[in-house]
């Protein structure tokens, strides 16, 4: 077991942290003493440390398994610049870079290996782990392996393969987004081959053997609001001119980050503004690699104030100061919305995070269950045409992997890519394809001159030196075949920002002095069986009606949650999160509203704040009609708040 004194040098040697914080100390000390835990931290809780710490201390590397590329990458190169060794393999990265690196970890030269969860099932990976000596296995994000979670990703099911290749490397599942349900789902899918430890006396809770740690998701300095308006435009404009500081704005579709970016630069960028202008940037997963991370980069130095993004921003932007996060359209889970508002008030300062909301939003999140749940005549039509697209015959195609553009495809067969793409990722859960969408390539080189001439070249600026040496140093065979670059390493070693790399790899292709492939961002499909004939397709209720009934009810939270006028709305958000203990939070608009205009809750609240017991008829003679009366009566009482029993009423 890690003993507490020396995990704490480790996180003020590497961290410069006095102390933990939360649950942290709880999960490390359950996690080195060889017991599965799973540790529920809302957003900004600290996660990384949790197995960032034992992982230094311990004997062997922590295999950390993450959907996340862009989070990989940073996490890496932050433990790096810590002087810890870290490396991570993901899709794009060479065969032999992926062979070093695995190497690398079996020499015992590695402490953290992250790793993407559709890596983890292939032959190479599971062979070279073999030979590995595993301290633990971290699963980030773990909601994602239940198929009752809201971003549930079918590659996470094979980390089973995992413990049976390693049975005695206990795992740490962490994640900020889950339900009673969920939690019970990870612990299912994750339990301890073949035999569960004992349970140790004393925590917060278990499940198949899992020792579960729960923070609670409160976030004090975090007022939530609903705004209800016809004119979401108007509004957005109304809150950003006067709450000041860093923002982020949340829009549904990528056509939208655009239009709404350049809405608040025409209208907050007015010589009254105390703003800089411009002051919004936008992002999308659409946009170019450079163009996403210069916009990133942007907002993260302040140069902008205000980032418009779909849900494709914020996993692993480590940025405290957000004072405001404003959902222009409505999510469609509780899950979705708690995680991105979560990324408002990380400093523990005052923050907020508005959702704006109107009539139309209930009709297009009820059509978003057509939209993901297409009729299964239509799915295999859909995998019918997948075949011709691709020319794969009956009876072929297994392991076969093939770029795919889903845009073509749907002009060329006359599809909604909406709908398209939700028929593709069921034939994924049914376990027909693997979809991939939106696969980072990496950049690829090949230096066009030989070594002496490369040498002798004169004229070049001080960038594109600096650009040439980094590239010699972190790489070999340049000459000889294309390789494999990642981008930001290079911009690393060079001391420019990847922007400026980027642009000086054009310049060196310009110059025919490279070959210079630029990373793009492709979808594959890759076939998990042979083709077969439509006829014998099967979707498995599990996939589609179980689902389908999950998703309506995640709608249907969702929706609750924003026209639930007569509760605290972080104590409906609690509460959906499994949370009992609550209170009213006093600043969030159900709050402000009830101080001003109390309900029949609060009256009944105020009438048992003395602690004694009242008679039911107390309760009658309050001002308010009946049926009101009546309906905070079974609100208090469901949720244990007050009791009633022998005609008395009193709090609980």
């Amino acid at each position: 077991m890690l003993r507490n004194q020396t995990s704490k040098l480790i996180l003020k040697q590497y961290w410069g942290y006095d102390d933990f914080r939360g649950i942290q100390r709880e999960i490390i000390e359950s996690i080195s003493s060889g017991h599965d835990t799973l540790g529920l931290m809302p957003t900004g809780g600290g996660k990384s440390i949790t197995f960032q710490v034992p992982a230094l201390a311990m004997e062997g590397v922590c295999i950390v398994i993450t959907p996340l590329i862009a989070l990989m990458k940073d996490q890496v190169q932050q433990l790096r610049r810590r002087g810890i060794i870290a490396d991570a393999i993901y899709s794009g990265r060479s065969h032999n870079d992926i062979i070093r690196i695995l190497e690398n970890c079996i020499l015992g030269n590695t402490k953290l290996l992250y790793v993407s969860p559709e890596r983890i099932s292939t032959s190479i990976f599971q062979d070279k782990l073999r030979h590995m000596n595993v301290s633990f296995i971290t699963v980030d994000e773990a909601h994602c392996i239940s198929q009752w979670g809201y971003d549930f990703r079918p590659a996470y099911l094979n980390i089973s393969e995992l413990r049976r290749l390693k049975p005695d490397a206990p795992v740490l599942a962490l994640t900020a987004t889950a339900t009673p349900q969920v939690m019970e789902d990870i612990c299912e899918k994750l339990k301890t081959l073949p035999q569960p430890l004992p349970v140790k006396e004393g925590e917060n809770d278990s499940h198949g053997g899992f020792r579960i740690f729960k923070m609670s998701f409160e976030r004090k300095n975090l007022t939530y609001v609903v705004r209800k308006t016809e004119d979401k435009q108007a509004e957005l404009l109304h809150i950003l001119s006067h709450v000041k500081g860093s923002a982020i704005v949340y829009v549904r579709n990528r056509q939208r980050t655009k239009e709404i970016s350049e809405l608040l630069n025409l209208n907050l960028n007015t010589p009254l503004s105390t703003i800089t202008p411009p002051p919004s940037t936008y992002y999308h997963a659409g946009l170019d690699h450079a163009m996403r991370d210069e916009h990133q980069r942007q907002w993260q130095k302040d140069e902008r104030r205000i980032v418009v993004a779909t849900n494709a921003f914020g996993m692993g932007i480590d940025k405290p100061d957000v004072r405001i996060v404003i959902h222009f359209d409505c999510p469609d889970s509780v899950e979705a919305y708690f995680q991105e508002a979560g990324r408002a008030g990380r400093d523990g300062q005052q923050a907020y995070a508005v959702l704006l909301y109107n009539n139309s939003d209930a009709t297009k999140l009820r059509r978003r269950g057509n939209d993901n749940f297409p009729p299964r005549a239509y799915i295999k039509d859909v995998y019918e045409h997948l075949a011709y697209y691709l020319q794969v015959a009956t009876g072929s195609g297994e392991g076969r992997l093939f770029e795919f553009c889903l845009d073509e495809f749907c002009h060329r067969f006359h599809y909604f890519p909406v709908a398209a793409d939700a028929a593709l990722r069921i034939l994924e859960q049914a376990g027909y394809i693997e979809y991939i969408e939106e696969q980072d390539n990496a950049a690829r080189v090949l230096f066009l001159l030989d070594r002496d001439t490369l040498y002798r070249l004169k004229g070049n600026t001080p960038d594109e030196e600096s650009v040439i040496t980094s590239l010699l140093r972190l790489y070999g065979g340049l000459f000889t075949d294309y390789c494999f670059i990642d981008e930001s390493l290079v911009a690393s070693q060079a001391g420019l920002t990847p922007p400026i790399t980027y642009q000086v790899l054009k310049q060196l292709a310009h110059k025919r002095i490279i070959d210079f492939i630029p990373r793009k961002r492709t979808p594959y499909i890759r076939y998990i069986r042979r083709r077969e004939a439509e006829e014998f397709i099967q979707i498995p209720s599990t996939v589609y009606e179980d689902r389908l009934a999950v998703f309506k009810q995640r709608i249907a939270a969702m929706l609750d949650y924003a026209t639930n006028d007569h509760v605290c709305r972080s104590r409906q958000l609690l509460h959906y999160f499994g949370e009992t203990d609550t209170h009213d939070c006093g600043g969030c608009d159900v709050c402000k509203e009830h101080r001003h205009n109390p309900s029949a809750a609060d009256a009944i609240r105020q009438l048992l704040a003395d602690g004694k017991q009242h008679h039911i008829t107390e309760v009658g003679k309050l001002p308010f009609d009946s049926n009101d009366i009546d309906d905070a009566l079974r609100q208090l009482v469901n949720e244990a708040h007050v009791e009633v029993k022998d005609c008395f009423i009193y709090s609980k």
